[in-house]
């Protein structure tokens, strides 16, 4: 089967066939492997091509990989902060995507709202691609599995998710484990379970792909001969404290620990899509701990450093991954 995802916006990871997932997914590592060799080729080099990378979240390895991965192909660049922009403010985001479009031949869009990719989307005439937004996390997700295929050889892993599965990470990695053929645990409080309808998209996947989703409230069950251990900050900047200590109380018992990667295989691995909270060496981690008296938080920093911890793989796989994407739909 051809795949062509040429002029294609990726905004979720349920958007996509399974097969498109894996074209994407091989051809991350083509580049990769290239990229280490030093043998990478004019073959998907873009002469005359521009994409714009709007951050009305900042963010240190989206913006990077995204800059990185298009210098790599000859492709310019224009960051744009949630500062320098005037979308949504004194200009809608349906006008910024026609004017965008005339200017871009991509957008990477990170941001608070889901609608306002799809806005993007819609309007630009060129391929948006979703680096954050509230509801999903596409790009992540082919360096997670990336990740996943360098320590396994396969993607059939169980992989388990604690903490808020009903977040940006929690939506993505569910879908995106039903098209990997993974055994997806999400572990949390069912109230931090995906919505039906998330759960519904990863099984109508998983029945062709022979994936199982699960989800259970208690960690022992969950980690039990886990290959992959997943999780993901709890709080954010700008939350009210009273959110906070909700979260925190409620996430609390889902930390990943050593006493739960030693319930997993021997060969497990961990994996964190940054920044984490495993020390005390962030202005936000030291604000939490004056509040809320803890040290470490959604993982402790002993299993963070352990040799199992694969988390500066992960985030290297971000730029090898964005590259794919970038290449294959402009």
């Amino acid at each position: 089967m051809t795949i062509n995802l040429k002029n294609r916006s990726i905004l979720t990871v349920a958007d996509l066939t399974t097969e498109e997932v894996k074209y994407l997914l091989n051809l991350s590592q083509d580049l990769k492997k290239a990229k280490k060799s030093g043998k990478e080729t004019s073959e998907y080099k873009k002469s005359n091509k521009n994409i714009a990378v709007i951050m009305q979240k900042t963010s240190t390895r989206t913006r990077s990989a995204f800059e990185v991965a298009a210098m790599n192909l000859g492709i310019g660049t224009t960051y744009i902060s949630g500062s320098d922009s005037q979308m949504g403010i004194k200009e809608s985001m349906e006008d910024t995507a026609k004017v965008m479009g005339r200017f871009y031949d991509g957008i990477a869009f990170r941001g608070f709202k889901h609608q306002d990719v799809e806005i993007l989307a819609k309007n630009a005439g060129v391929p948006v691609w979703n680096a954050l937004t509230d509801k999903w996390h596409p790009t992540q997700m082919f360096a997670d599995y990336l990740t996943v295929l360098e320590n396994f050889k396969t993607t059939k892993v169980k992989f388990v998710f604690f903490g808020d599965a009903k977040n940006n990470m929690g939506n993505s990695l569910v879908v995106m484990s039903a098209h990997m053929g993974a055994h997806f645990v999400g572990c949390a409080p069912k109230t931090y379970w995906p919505s039906d309808e998330v759960i519904k998209k990863a099984n109508e996947i998983a029945k062709k792909t022979g994936a199982k989703i699960e989800f259970t409230e208690d960690p022992m069950i969950a980690s039990k001969d886990a290959d992959v251990l997943y999780t993901d900050i709890w709080v954010s900047m700008g939350e009210p404290d009273e959110v906070w200590k909700k979260r925190i109380h409620d996430l609390k018992p889902y930390q990943i620990n050593k006493k739960l990667m030693n319930n997993a295989k021997k060969t497990a691995i961990f994996m964190h899509c940054l920044p984490s909270y495993h020390d005390l060496n962030t202005d936000i981690a030291k604000e939490i701990s004056k509040k809320f008296g803890l040290k470490e938080f959604e993982v402790t920093d002993e299993v963070f450093r352990s040799n199992q911890s694969k988390v500066f793989d992960e985030a290297e796989n971000r730029m090898h991954t964005i590259k794919a994407i970038i290449a294959a739909t402009i």
